[in-house]
């Protein structure tokens, strides 16, 4: 098995949005990256985005970590937004997890 193997994508959607949708300031240098944009993820003890961590793929194709957020069940909503130099960076990855259905995974292309 690889690591690859459990992540899953915008194909693996369902009822509930999980995808880490990844938006972009280009002007601002501010990346910010939701679960539940377009329809709220469950926040409960329960079921919840436990954290977002957000990947930069430099332009000479090293991977950097850029940041992670976690979130308190309940208190808080999985939201962060991220101050990043987008002039370094070809791309950007962001992982969500929910304690329910697993990792999920968006990336966009910034050129």
């Amino acid at each position: 098995m690889e690591f690859a193997d459990i992540l899953k994508g915008a194909e693996s959607e369902g009822k509930e949005n999980h995808l880490p949708v990844i938006d972009v300031d280009k002007e601002q240098g501010i990346v910010h990256v939701v679960v539940g944009k377009e329809k709220p993820h469950p926040n409960t003890m329960e079921h919840r985005i436990s954290w977002i961590e957000v990947f930069g793929v430099k332009n000479d194709g090293r991977i950097v970590c850029i940041g992670r957020g976690a979130f308190a069940a309940a208190y808080t909503s999985p939201d962060a937004h991220f101050k990043v130099p987008l002039k370094e960076f070809k791309a950007l990855c962001a992982l969500s997890y929910c304690n329910v259905h697993g990792l999920w995974q968006n990336c966009i292309e910034l050129v």
